[in-house]
């Protein structure tokens, strides 16, 4: 009789946990963006100019140091960090600034936003600036886009093809 009611009680709770999966695996809904929205991402990982020229080291520099150690040039090691903005429409959709990453301040500084814009068109300005310099941007990209419904567009960084990138 209780090996029974084990196998009873054994359905009822597969059955119970069965129905808990069915109802959360369709509610609540999920939406990804608003209908007649899209969405913009940022996603960019970029090592900054180095923020002291490489230089020549002088023969009496090297005899100072151990034989291990005498490289001809001495390079610092820091980098500056990164300025990003975006600018949707002639207004400000995000300034940000990220640091190089590592205890010596030499990795690369990363940056990643979601910016979610009504579909249609649209005039993007994305400006990058990966020196130490205080006015004015190192890279610069100005586009009037067509977004659809859902659309993602991913903006990067790629110094292969010639800067910042649209895909």
């Amino acid at each position: 009789m209780t090996k029974v009611f084990s196998w009873i009680g054994q359905v009822v709770l597969y059955a119970a946990f069965a129905l808990f999966i069915g109802v959360f695996s369709h509610w609540p809904a999920y939406q990804h963006l608003p209908e007649d929205h899209a969405l913009i991402k940022l996603s960019l990982i970029h090592h900054g100019q180095r923020l002291q020229e490489c230089k020549k080291m002088t023969p009496e520099e090297l005899a100072k140091l151990p034989p291990n150690m005498r490289a001809p040039m001495a390079c610092p090691r820091e980098r500056s960090p990164i300025t990003v903005e975006v600018d949707i429409d002639g207004v400000a959709a995000l300034r940000k600034t990220a640091q190089p990453s590592g205890l010596s301040r030499d990795g690369a500084a990363s940056v990643y936003q979601r910016i979610e814009v009504p579909a249609g068109t649209h005039r993007l300005d994305v400006r990058l600036r990966d020196s130490m310099r205080t006015e004015g941007f190192d890279f610069e990209r100005n586009e009037v886009l067509s977004l659809k419904p859902a659309q993602i567009l991913v903006i990067d960084f790629s110094a292969e093809k010639g800067g910042i990138t649209l895909q």
